[in-house]
């Protein structure tokens, strides 16, 4: 019986560990996702490297994320299309994953806040959707910010910071390429 209560014990211990353990922090390299969209096609998190990308952790239920979305909308519309002019940086996206269940709020959602970028996934599972599990996502909307390399920039970041983060980024390359032409 003992042994039964210990091997009870330590099972819990480990999946309280193990749930936290692919959770990247800031300095570390971003977990890998990939979902359908919502055409069926998947996409992965990984396919967008060379981008500075707002991970966006969100549901068309969630009041607040709705709420959220015209910020997200602003931000990527004042990002795109930016000639970064640093080669290592492609340019900017969103990458969307939605903790919906169904499929049609989902796409009316999308619609509806007028989300125009093409990275919105979901593996419509709600509450128990593996990428916010791997994620440590207990509450949204949550937003990651990851660099053009791959690696967490930003945890839950203010929309000001991340347009602080991308305007300097911006202003980096631009600076970059006036020194490469002076020369």
């Amino acid at each position: 019986m003992n042994k039964r209560i210990l091997l009870t014990a330590l099972i819990a211990v480990l999946a309280i560990f193990t749930s936290n353990a692919q959770a990247p922090s800031v300095g570390q390299k971003a977990t890998d996702l990939s979902y359908n969209d919502p055409n069926g096609t998947p996409i992965s998190l990984s396919s967008l490297k060379g981008n500075i990308v707002l991970l966006d952790f969100w549901a068309s239920w969630c009041g607040p994320c709705r709420r959220n979305n015209p910020a997200v909308v602003a931000l990527y519309n004042k990002y795109q299309g930016k000639k970064w002019n640093n080669k290592a940086i492609k340019g900017f996206t969103v990458y969307s994953v939605s903790l919906d269940q169904s499929a049609d709020a989902w796409k009316q959602a999308i619609q509806q806040d007028g989300l125009v970028w093409k990275n919105h996934v979901s593996d419509l599972k709600g509450w128990s959707s593996e990428g916010a599990a791997k994620y440590g996502i207990r509450s949204i909307p949550q937003t990651v910010l990851i660099d053009e390399t791959g690696f967490v920039i930003a945890q839950n970041p203010p929309h000001e910071l991340v347009d602080e983060i991308l305007g300097k980024k911006l202003l980096a390359s631009k600076a970059k390429k006036t020194k490469t032409v002076k020369k």
